[in-house]
């Protein structure tokens, strides 16, 4: 009888739980829906709850030490306590609702190197809680962040890689403890002044703040330096500015003004 009391807390002949996406695919600022079932084991159980957990991949940096840890950074319980028989199915049909600073994963049906989302289904019975496997989510840009990114590729930029770190950008108000670093190899016309740009989008329902950095790594007899700017764009009249022109003089200006660019 203990034997199987203990067999039962750690899950064996427990529930079952599978989570169906209707379509992984989201933006900020949108929803996620689906069902989840969970089916009854061996013996009567009372789950708790049912919860759901939007989790990525973030850097952290400790000290002298730097490593990846997965963080969830949005969550929703999607039931209450509920009996669950022997054998019994319970359904659950959710909408989840996705943060407007989540990370951006693909552009233009490409997956962004770095990047990993996913959404996780936790169930917990008698205090001990499964934390299932993770549905992969796939979360494109919004027309906002398109069209920023679709202006660098156009003046020459090409995509280096993306990742998450954890932290706050000075000035920049965050819901989230942390930001999408998207990285470019510099445009031919800018490849003596900058070794990459990096861009940062802190998205909200009507206004997007956008975040550049223009790494210059020293040289030999020189010294490093990084060049920050910081815009606002109105998300509702973001395809009546020409965002080529406007990144392209203030690239130019940043530079000029701390003399890397002629």
């Amino acid at each position: 009888m203990v034997f199987r009391r203990l067999m039962q807390a750690v899950g064996v002949g427990g529930p079952s739980v599978e989570t169906v996406l209707a379509n992984p695919n989201c933006r900020p600022g949108g929803q996620l829906t689906g069902s989840i079932a969970v089916t009854g084991g061996d013996h009567p159980v009372d789950v708790s709850y049912v919860a759901l957990g939007l989790l990525t991949r973030v850097e952290v940096e400790s000290g002298d030490n730097e490593y990846t840890t997965n963080q969830e950074f949005h969550r929703q319980q999607v039931t209450g306590p509920f009996r669950l028989e022997t054998g019994q199915r319970y359904d659950i049909s959710f909408q989840f609702d996705v943060p407007w600073e989540t990370p951006v994963t693909e552009l233009y049906g490409q997956h962004l190197h770095g990047m990993t989302m996913g959404l996780r289904t936790e169930l917990e019975v008698a205090r001990a809680v499964d934390k299932g496997d993770l549905d992969a989510v796939a979360v494109h840009p919004l027309p906002a962040q398109e069209r920023l990114l679709e202006a660098l590729l156009r003046l020459g930029f090409r995509f280096a890689r993306a990742d998450v770190e954890r932290g706050h950008i000075y000035g920049v108000h965050q819901m989230l403890p942390f930001y999408q670093e998207i990285e470019f190899y510099p445009a031919p016309q800018y490849a003596g002044a900058m070794n990459q740009l990096e861009v940062t989008f802190v998205a909200g329902p009507r206004q997007m703040e956008v975040v550049l950095e223009l790494d210059k790594r020293g040289g030999l007899f020189t010294e490093g330096r990084d060049v920050f700017g910081r815009f606002t764009v109105d998300q509702a009249t973001v395809d009546q500015v020409d965002w080529a022109s406007q990144l392209d003089g203030w690239l130019r200006q940043s530079l000029r003004r701390r003399g890397l660019f002629g």
